[in-house]
């Protein structure tokens, strides 16, 4: 498997024959949720063993510090501030990596992007796809030497609150596609955040974000996510439980030729918190 012109992704393979190209740096940006694993088991698990030269991009901690709900996207001086002391920045080619099925690689991804950083990519298969083809692995945290970060806010790849609303209220343009399990978008099943209600957003589609990876942890091939994806027409928002599997859908959808897709980052966790808005259960 190699690199695919416009694709978001990289193989193992490509990135052991790169790996030591002097612009190319890898990032580890694995997040378990607090309700399967106890906090710090991301950063234990990257101290253990890791791809060589990776930094670890902890998604709770390059977050808005004044914010309610977890890793919400912080603003242009906080993320610039964060992004330099690991050693990123502009000229850099940026490849990440998890060990969960893009959980929060994808995440990452869309922050980068997000921040105006065009070279980012997201290691298919991840850390076990590194190991499969042979890739060496190290435990000595590396040395970053803090590097110029120049931020470019796109605001088109970010939906906040009171544009969710505006736009659930006018019914369009743009298609809402929640990537929660099926149970919970039709409140059937319940959130694992204590105290919110299960169901979805007025409008929304469910794609659950684990139907689009195979079990091995790689994205399905392009050619079996365009299909899934034709129906799709317009602007396209994605949602999940917290805004982490949301961008694994607009990860996938970038695979698939639809780039420039926005995530609404507070997703249902913000959505939801307090009954104040509108919640529809059942199926889409």
């Amino acid at each position: 498997m190699s690199q695919r012109d416009g694709s978001p992704l990289v193989s193992a393979e490509w990135l052991k024959a790169h790996i030591d190209a002097p612009d190319l740096r890898v990032i580890e940006a694995t997040w378990f949720p607090p309700w399967t694993h106890e906090r710090g088991a991301a950063r234990t698990a990257y101290e253990t063993g890791h791809i060589p030269g990776a930094v670890f991009f902890d998604i709770d901690e390059i977050a808005d510090p004044d914010a309610p709900l977890p890793h919400t996207l912080p603003d242009t001086v906080v993320f610039s501030a964060r992004i330099r002391k690991l050693g990123l920045g502009d000229g850099n080619r940026l490849i990440i990596y998890d060990r969960n099925g893009f959980c929060a690689s994808a995440r990452a991804w869309w922050m980068l992007r997000t921040m105006g950083h065009t070279d980012v990519r997201v290691l298919n298969g991840g850390y076990d796809a590194w190991q499969a083809v042979g890739g060496e692995s190290e435990d000595m945290p590396p040395q970053p030497v803090e590097r110029h970060f120049t931020p470019r806010m796109r605001g088109d790849l970010v939906r906040t609150l009171p544009q969710m609303e505006s736009l659930v209220e006018a019914g369009g343009p743009a298609t809402i596609l929640d990537a929660r399990p099926a149970g919970r978008f039709a409140g059937e099943a319940p959130e694992p955040r204590e105290g919110l209600a299960s169901g979805h957003i007025p409008t929304s589609r469910n794609l659950p974000a684990s139907s689009l990876v195979t079990e091995a942890g790689f994205m399905k091939p392009a050619e079996a996510l365009q299909p899934v994806f034709d129906g799709v027409t317009g602007p396209v928002v994605t949602t999940c439980g917290s805004g982490v599997s949301a961008c694994i859908l607009a990860l996938a959808l970038a695979e698939a030729g639809h780039e420039d897709v926005a995530v609404y980052d507070g997703s249902w966790s913000e959505w939801a918190e307090g009954g104040m808005r509108p919640i529809e259960t059942g199926p889409a």
